[in-house]
């Protein structure tokens, strides 16, 4: 459909530029929105119950800051995305390779609220040893890997995935029951997404987004059959309101299959 179509013009280069650089990641402000996703994930990692051998990530598109907490508590760190283009900005970063983006201020700043004294370098060389797998998906199939996960997942991720692939609320709940699957019963799920956008911007691309509510990702964890835990949300100030996207909020969910 058309969200497919759109995104055969999505530029990672850009939607990094757009998304991962100041003023979004701006890191001596904790108010910033970059800080605020970091925190919540530090936050729900912190709480010592979400580990396990394996974690998946859904639709990692092309970036690693949202695993940088997850990474500790994992034997095994699967990332998944619908592009090519993006699964091999992930390869490229996990092997080291020059010219890939520079997730060092991401790392030091994970390291810093997470206040164990790691040194960032550490961490980094753990994330890349722990991504093992780097795989195609399409979270609109029941199959989203194309097979089942075996063994499920202990814990399944999301960041700004699937409100961005589907064309409406009732298809983002079906999205997220099928990306469910991949997750064994009593595993954690952890969401970030976007509230109340519709398009965002990435080089040539402009793709479009369903316009969530908090509301609307109560239902759909409801629906997809996850225990709610705790859903925080952030409002977008007006200097992060840069033109790349029309986002007013940002959300955070912690749900249990």
């Amino acid at each position: 459909g058309a969200v497919r179509a759109g995104y055969e013009a999505f530029e990672p280069g850009a939607y990094l530029q757009n998304n991962y650089v100041p003023p979004r990641a701006d890191f001596s402000c904790e108010q910033c929105v970059v800080p605020w996703k970091l925190r919540c994930l530090a936050e729900a990692f912190a709480g010592g119950e979400i580990g396990g051998r394996t974690l998946i990530d859904v639709g990692s598109g092309p970036t690693i800051y949202q695993l940088l907490s997850a990474c500790d508590h994992f034997e095994e760190i699967v990332a998944t995305d619908y592009l090519a283009v993006n699964r091999e900005e992930l390869r490229r970063w996990a092997r080291g390779e020059p010219g890939t983006f520079d997730w060092s201020p991401f790392i030091r700043h994970v390291c810093k609220i997470e206040g164990r004294g790691e040194h960032w370098q550490d961490k980094e060389r753990r994330l890349r040893q722990r991504l093992r797998r780097i795989l195609p998906i399409d979270v609109h199939e029941p199959e989203p890997l194309g097979a089942p996960l075996r063994p499920p997942a202990d814990a399944l991720l999301s960041a700004f995935c699937l409100e961005a692939v589907s064309p409406d609320r009732a298809s983002f709940a079906r999205a997220l029951a099928h990306v469910g699957s991949l997750l064994r019963p009593g595993g954690h799920a952890l969401l970030l997404g976007a509230l109340g956008e519709s398009f965002y911007l990435a080089g040539a691309a402009r793709l479009p987004v369903v316009p969530l509510s908090e509301e609307d990702v109560r239902g759909a964890l409801a629906a997809a059959g996850f225990a709610l835990r705790e859903l925080r949300s952030y409002r977008m100030p007006p200097a992060l309101q840069t033109g790349v996207d029309d986002v007013a909020g940002v959300f955070f969910a912690h749900a249990q299959k």
